[in-house]
């Protein structure tokens, strides 16, 4: 599905093009991870503790910080008995059991799709497999889905990681990714991986989530016309920054900026067409304050160039249900958006 519209006719040369890329900002599994902090600051007596960000973005946690959401990196920073959020990256059990003994009161934010791949690393090394996973070292989502089978997951992040790879039963292989990568990079390690081990079993459907996957193809689709990219969402976002590097691949100049005050007057310079997008975890009126920007900088003509549709929602946990859920929130399982490629 391919959809293009403007605001305003080109007059002149002096008019510069922004190309809105679609989708962009927050998916599913953002949406639902705010909400859940939100409404643990309605249920909760305060203060509220998240472990980690909440979402990988500087704004969000911001303006969670200022509503009086406390944000920690390990659970020995939360009193016993309070109430902590985690974070949609996940945690790994080692994580939980702390919790449990602790006896904090969890609120889980964990992305569903996240907490599937950490399902199919159980599985796949109960039935005794060497797991690889594929991703970023230090990442929250990495280290929890490595903390789910320590002893059977290797974590491949390069293609030296791929030739060092030696698993002491080479028929006995299967792999996991995390699911920010980018796609077209996470390709090529599988398939150099498939060359050296013709035997390795994959998982039955793809790990990198639909936000991802939708965000990366719909760049993509415009970067020919452009000669920036601009990419909302902050260095921490694992999604954002592959979105930088998707358009600096092809050589494209992109710049990753948290918000509007990061654009700088002399990267528009010479400039006709400007490529706009954000990370999953990056609101969505951030994008329109950059339009904002754009236009202090002369006149332009805004053109959205929706790829695909997404409609993807994910229920809450029961913990923080209230009104809300009876009228009208769907299950985890609702996906009718995959003509594009879960977050």
């Amino acid at each position: 599905m391919a959809q293009a519209s403007s605001d305003m006719q080109v007059t002149d040369a002096s008019t510069r093009r922004v190309l809105l890329a679609g989708p962009r900002s927050f998916c599913a599994g953002v949406e639902r991870a705010i909400e859940i902090v939100e409404r643990a600051l309605e249920s909760r007596p305060a203060p509220v503790y998240v472990r980690k960000q909440i979402v990988h973005n500087a704004v969000v946690v911001d303006e969670l910080s200022d509503r009086g959401v406390i944000f920690v990196e390990e659970l020995d920073e939360v009193p016993d008995g309070a109430t902590v959020v985690f974070s949609a990256h996940g945690v790994s059990p080692a994580v939980r059991e702390e919790a449990d003994r602790r006896g904090l009161d969890v609120i889980d934010a964990t992305c569903p799709l996240v907490t599937r791949v950490h399902m199919k690393a159980r599985r796949f090394a109960a039935r005794g497999d060497t797991v690889v996973l594929i991703g970023h070292a230090g990442h929250e989502e990495v280290e929890g889905t490595l903390g789910e089978a320590p002893d059977s997951i290797v974590l491949i992040q390069d293609h030296d990681d791929v030739a060092a790879f030696t698993p002491e039963n080479p028929g006995q292989i299967s792999y996991l990714t995390q699911t920010t990568l980018a796609v077209d990079e996470t390709a090529e390690y599988i398939e150099a991986l498939r060359e050296r081990f013709p035997q390795m079993r994959e998982p039955a459907s793809e790990d990198i989530c639909y936000a991802t996957t939708n965000r990366q193809q719909a760049l993509r689709a415009l970067l020919a016309e452009v000669e920036l990219v601009l990419v909302v969402g902050s260095t921490n976002s694992s999604n954002s920054v592959r979105l930088v590097e998707l358009a600096q691949r092809e050589g494209v100049e992109a710049k990753l900026i948290d918000s509007a005050a990061d654009v700088r007057p002399e990267w528009l310079t010479g400039v006709r067409a400007v490529g706009l997008t954000a990370g999953a975890s990056a609101p969505h009126r951030l994008v329109e304050e950059v339009v904002a920007a754009l236009r202090a900088h002369g006149p332009v003509v805004v053109e959205e160039r929706e790829l695909t549709r997404e409609d993807t929602h994910f229920e809450l946990p029961s913990s923080v249900r209230g009104p809300k859920a009876a009228t009208g929130e769907q299950d985890s399982a609702t996906r009718q958006d995959r003509d594009g490629g879960a977050a």
